[in-house]
């Protein structure tokens, strides 16, 4: 009995006699195809060279989201969401008021004023003239900029500075806590008058390492931190990122030669799962669209599921060429086979990746679109232009000699013998059992998932990473920094609202009860800078620092209700309040802004209204909460979607399950690895959950469609279906499996933590699939499906498969 055998017994189906036709069709014309596709390959290759890293703050913002709507509004008014932080630390003796200090401090500031895309009327630091302090003195007020006109940097006059700098309030704000530090604040512009402009991310960042390297010395140290300079950390990380796809890309090619011991199988294989690449990297350029750097990765996970389905055409082929048929023949019969669950297969992936794009998150959307051309693209290079190459080679002397002892050994047959006992009903339980105690574990464990980033700094880099050791530098030494929850108050029927006492009371009520909550570093408000103000202006006595009831009283702090300080607009119209996190863990964004939600919920001051929220933590909080709340409706849409194909690719109900359960439970087993791993769920985690669930899926269906063909056309039970199932496509899948395992795990020693990531996830997901493919999937049909309910004969089952097919 052959075990090539693809071809029906039984009447064509018209879904068979369109696969067949088609089957011709590209046999007749295989140079015509293939022609097309060099053709196709040498101009896509060459538009690939246009395709360009597309970077953007504005491309995480979910801007649909409510919390957006106050940020859109305020954008211009109150920036603060794309900030950067320069810090320069003195680390000789004594603190930062000498000459040396000042001098690279000044000459930093008028550098960094000329940067590209800087904001330049909220370049913020101690040489900035809208940096200024008020002090009361027997004469009256006295207010100027921290930094005199004329400033040689002489021992009087920078002990005038020390001064000035005490008398402004900004000592943890701006200047470090214990006066050794000193920060340079800017905004990085993405729009100009409404329409967004593409910044060079990269580029910029490059300056400010080079602006880094040129003012640190012996004495000085420099700490830069902000979006940007993460862009920069990863940019500079794609480097190790091809680095490694190269180590994965010789790994796979090893092992597929052990595995086929044909080069020329090999050569094919690896051609055709670079095939969607190339063609994606030269359609991205030509549709306007650049690729992010945190979805760099998705072209090396594109080639990866290439090369799962390049492997079962090329061992279909191989086994129907072991057989005695020809290559053509071959060719015609592994497209034929293959065509409909290998399609179906990657139309799921497709999907998978489609689903995310719900999220109304523009990254997350372009991710989705790049992923999901990719694996449609597949379609064309795996299940069309990969036959006809097939049908233009000969198999190998070599291959054919090893070929036996690969796919028909003893040992292998017997293994697959052993394992087809899950397809009968107590060994199934025994399956049920195991899989059942590790799902409620894992369940048990995915609690402990949490949403958003996980720790301090930037996740995507190592804690030993120069941006994270910046971070950390900076919140250890100020009362602020970059995590920044932004609430706007809003005060209406008020022509001056900073001389309202109801209104001002109520925004200090809201300013004290934040600095109350749990990871809250400090606040800042305009009624706060207010009653400092008010208590300087009488000799400083703390017993003064309140908000007086008359106007005439809350005058007399009007120095804090100067538009030009930040925190309101002219009138007082609307306010922010600055709520400075410890970080932005996505654990205490939530509980923040929890605590923050039910405050405001029981605030009824009239005429005022608290909007949340803007600042980087609150698109962070809105980005969170986008993707929790898409998760699940994620999650129901790719199970959905890929339960509907395979219902009526085989029209049972029993398909559904045996497919579907074994992709559940090891989506829960992710869950809980990630929450094991400490790896949140945000933006550049979601394709993992995606693919995973779509290399399942492909598993699945191979092996399921195999099976119910022996069934049905071969009149098999299902022990025996299920072994020629695994004997045809088990061993490819299994290998296939343990290559791409192997292949992205090497990922775990990336220079980008994000990548390791993955490459951990990855390696889970491709491997336990397969587990559940050959270990579930079979129980699960030994208790849905007839013992021999498709069998159109009653023939007597085989006591022994292995003596039949060793004839």
């Amino acid at each position: 009995m052959s075990t090539a055998k693809t071809h029906s017994q039984g009447p064509a189906t018209f879904a068979r006699r369109v696969v067949e036709g088609m089957s011709n069709l590209l046999v007749r014309f295989r140079f015509v195809v293939l022609a097309a596709a060099i053709g196709i390959t040498g101009f896509l290759g060459y538009e690939a060279r246009n395709i360009q890293l597309d970077p953007g703050f504005a491309k995480l913002i979910p801007i649909h989201h409510p919390f957006m709507q106050a940020f859109a509004k305020y954008a211009f008014i109150f920036p603060g969401h794309n900030r950067v932080v320069l810090n320069l630390h003195w680390k000789g003796e004594g603190d930062m008021y000498n000459k040396e200090f000042m001098t690279e401090m000044e000459k930093l500031s008028n550098e960094v004023f000329f940067l590209p895309n800087v904001d330049r009327t909220r370049v913020t630091s101690l040489f900035s003239p809208s940096v200024r302090y008020t002090k009361v003195t027997e004469e009256g007020f006295i207010g100027a900029p921290i930094i005199p006109e004329i400033f040689n940097k002489t021992d009087d006059e920078l002990a005038q500075v020390r001064r000035n700098v005490e008398d402004a309030g900004i000592i943890g704000r701006l200047v470090g806590n214990d006066g050794r530090d000193a920060m340079i604040m800017f905004e990085i512009q993405e729009n100009v008058a409404g329409e967004r402009i593409r910044v060079n991310y990269y580029e910029l960042a490059h300056k400010l390492d080079e602006m880094r390297a040129k003012y640190e010395n012996k004495n000085v140290e420099v700490n830069v931190i902000g979006f940007v300079m993460i862009v920069g950390a990863i940019v500079d990380g794609l480097l190790g990122v091809i680095a490694f796809f190269g180590i994965s890309f010789l790994i796979t090619t090893v092992l597929l030669y052990l595995y086929c011991r044909s080069w020329k199988l090999t050569g094919l294989s690896l051609v055709v799962a670079l095939l969607p690449v190339i063609w994606l990297g030269g359609l991205l350029p030509m549709l306007g669209a650049g690729i992010d750097p945190i979805s760099i990765l998705v072209p090396f996970l594109i080639f990866s599921i290439g090369v799962s389905h390049a492997v079962q055409m090329t061992n279909a082929w191989k086994q129907s060429v072991l057989a005695g048929v020809s290559s053509i023949e071959a060719s015609r019969r592994s497209f034929q086979a293959l065509f409909v669950p290998g399609a179906l297969a990657l139309i799921t992936n497709g999907l998978g990746f489609l689903v995310i794009m719900r999220i109304e998150i523009d990254i997350v959307r372009e991710l989705g679109m790049t992923a999901s051309m990719g694996v449609m693209l597949m379609i064309v290079t795996n299940k069309l232009i990969l036959p006809v190459l097939l049908s233009l080679i000969n198999l190998e002397k070599s291959a054919r000699k090893r070929a036996h002892a690969v796919d028909d050994g003893e040992e292998v047959r017997k293994s697959w013998w052993l394992l087809s006992r899950l397809a009968t009903r107590k060994p199934a339980l025994i399956a049920f059992a195991v899989w059942a105690a590790l799902a409620v574990v894992s369940a048990i464990d995915s609690r402990d998932l949490k949403t958003g980033d996980v720790g301090q700094g930037a996740p995507e880099l190592w804690p030993g990473d120069r941006y994270n050791v910046d971070n950390a530098a900076i919140l250890s030494r100020y009362d602020i920094g970059t995590d920044i929850l932004t609430v706007i108050v809003e005060s209406k029927g008020y022509t001056e609202a900073c001389l309202s006492h109801d209104v001002m009371a109520a925004v200090d009520r809201f300013d004290l009860f934040a600095r109350g909550i749990h990871g809250v570093q400090s606040v800042l408000s305009v009624p706060a800078i207010g009653k400092m103000v008010i208590a300087g202006m009488n000799e400083g006595n703390p017993r003064w620092a309140g908000l007086p009831r008359s106007e005439n009283g809350l005058a007399v702090g009007g120095y804090a209700y100067n538009p030009d300080i930040g925190l309101n607009t002219e009138g007082c119209q609307a306010m922010k309040v600055d709520i400075f996190l410890v970080n932005h863990d996505g654990a205490l964004v939530a509980h923040v802004l929890e605590e923050v939600q039910a405050y405001l919920a029981a605030e009824k001051t009239p005429n005022v209204s608290f909007l949340l929220a803007s600042g980087n933590v609150g698109v962070t909080a809105a980005t969170n909460q986008a993707v929790e709340e898409a998760e699940l409706e994620m999650l129901l849409s790719i199970f959905g979607a890929i339960s509907l194909l395979c219902f009526l690719t085989f029209r049972s109900w029993q398909a559904v399950v045996c497919i579907i359960v074994p992709l559940t439970i090891v989506s829960i087993f992710c869950n809980a690895l990630m929450a094991h791993l400490g790896i949140g769920l945000k933006v550049s985690t979601l394709p993992v959950i995606a693919l995973g669930v779509g290399v399942g899926v492909d598993y699945g269906i191979y092996i399921y469609e195999r099976l119910i063909h022996e069934m049905r056309h071969e009149g098999r039970n299902l022990r025996e279906a299920f072994y020629e199932a695994m004997k045809q496509r088990g061993t490819a899948a299994l290998f296939t499996a343990i290559t791409m395992s192997v292949g992205v795990f090497t990922w775990a020693f990336s220079a980008l933590k994000f990548q390791a990531d993955m490459g951990i996830l990855l390696s889970f997901m491709f491997l336990v699939n397969v587990f559940g493919a050959i270990f579930l999937l079979p129980a699960l049909a030994a208790w849905l499906l007839p013992e021999r309910g498709f069998a159109r004969e009653a023939a007597k089952t085989v006591a022994d498969p292995l003596v039949a097919t060793s004839r």
